[in-house]
């Protein structure tokens, strides 16, 4: 089979890394082919803090994801995140000069570049160059300028930096395991092409995505990525808290967390309680029912709000509702104290189904892996045209590939 058509993509998480690996297919739909596990360790708030310990782990999932599609991955389309991750929108503006009127390739290029020269701290490089609308002497609307005649280009964009170090350990790690990085998409991206469609994003809406230590998010507007971010912030944070709330053992408070979890205050008989088995290490204990409750919605309604805080100016424009998806977001009740906290439709959403391995989109937790294949895929068919799938707009970082 040709390399080609084969894309892995590899998330590494705080509690898990997972990587997908998928077909693309004559007809140019994408199938999965085989999804890997493996426990994360040396990883915090989605940053790698013990390098080969976390080496290890995403080579125990690279061997799971082998072995599951019967491929041998040599390339990977690598997902980023961690609080150090930010993002602006800016303008960039093209006078073309005297005697020439007709927009061409080095126009588009010019005015992109011209949109990224804004001052940035020394140790933070771009990641992403994400066109949002394109302006012909004032003309908006305007899809695709190329051929136009005109004397001015504008065109708006969405812009994604961080802290080159932290990327580049991730980068890394991929390649002291003899592997190819494609390109570095940030995680927010990456689920949002798992779990809307154009009409969602046309609509407006927002995705979010709690994870273990991090909860990323992302706004279209008009089709268009508006706001992105990331909180460190996510489900480990909330089984930390019933640990200590409830005094019992972590391995225990994320067991009952996924089992009894609920975000819904006052549904609980007076008095209910859940208990606690014995075991090894653990005399088990009743817990109240009402107090877990109230410690899994006070950590949930604080991310909500963190998010709602920072995309104020877009609430309105909402259309689709908002899309709650990651490991944490199987929580009973998630998706009513989300509408309620951003006054509109809410839902728990899963990856859009594919064909092939059920799993990969049967579970939310696996959205940004398949999110990963999914932009590959799109990046791969419109090779092509020379571009990629955000209208070349995609900052290779071909030099932190680089050791």
């Amino acid at each position: 089979m040709a390399r080609d058509n084969i894309f892995a993509g590899l998330e590494i998480g705080t509690t898990k890394i997972c990587v997908v690996v998928a077909e693309a297919r004559h007809d140019g739909t994408l199938k999965v082919l085989g999804v890997g596990n493996a426990p994360s360790r040396g990883v915090r708030k989605g940053e790698i803090v013990d390098f080969e310990t976390a080496k290890r782990c995403v080579h125990d999932a690279i061997v799971d994801a082998e072995e599951r599609s019967d491929v041998e991955i040599s390339e990977i389309y690598l997902g980023v995140t961690g609080g150090h991750i930010r993002s602006f929108n800016n303008r960039g503006v093209v006078l073309l000069e005297e005697g020439r009127e007709e927009i061409d390739e080095q126009d588009l290029e010019d005015v992109r570049t011209n949109a990224r020269e804004v001052s940035l701290p020394m140790e933070d490089c771009v990641l992403h160059t994400i066109i949002q609308h394109y302006y012909v002497d004032g003309q908006d609307g305007v899809l695709n300028p190329l051929g136009l005649l005109g004397r001015k280009l504008e065109a708006d964009f969405h812009i994604v930096y961080g802290i080159r170090t932290r990327i580049q350990n991730a980068i890394r790690c991929v390649k002291e395991l003899e592997l190819e990085t494609a390109d570095v998409v940030i995680n927010s991206f990456a689920t949002a092409q798992a779990v809307l469609d154009k009409h969602h994003k046309q609509l407006g809406a927002l995705v979010i995505d709690i994870g273990g230590g991090t909860t990323d998010y992302v706004v279209y507007v008009e089709g268009a990525v508006k706001q992105s971010g990331v909180i460190a912030v996510g489900g480990d944070h909330i089984t930390n808290d019933m640990s200590i709330g409830l005094k019992i053992p972590t391995a225990r408070a994320e067991k009952l967390k996924l089992d009894e979890g609920d975000v819904t205050l006052g549904v609980a008989f007076p008095g209910e309680t859940i208990m606690l088995r014995d075991e090894t290490g653990f005399a088990g204990r009743e817990i109240e029912r009402e107090m877990l409750n109230q410690i899994i919605n006070v950590r949930i309604r604080e991310i909500f709000d963190i998010v709602s805080r920072q995309i104020q100016s877009d609430l309105n424009f909402l259309g689709a509702g908002v899309f709650v998806t990651g490991g944490s977001s199987q929580l009973r009740g998630i998706d009513h104290l989300a509408s309620e906290i951003f006054g509109t439709s809410a839902r728990m959403t899963p990856p859009l189904p594919l064909a092939g391995v059920t799993s990969a989109f049967e579970h939310p937790q696996f959205s940004t892996a398949l999110g990963l294949v999914k932009y590959a895929h799109l990046v791969h068919l419109d090779r092509p045209a020379g571009k990629s799938f955000f209208g070349r707009t995609i900052k290779r970082l071909s030099g932190m590939f680089r050791s």
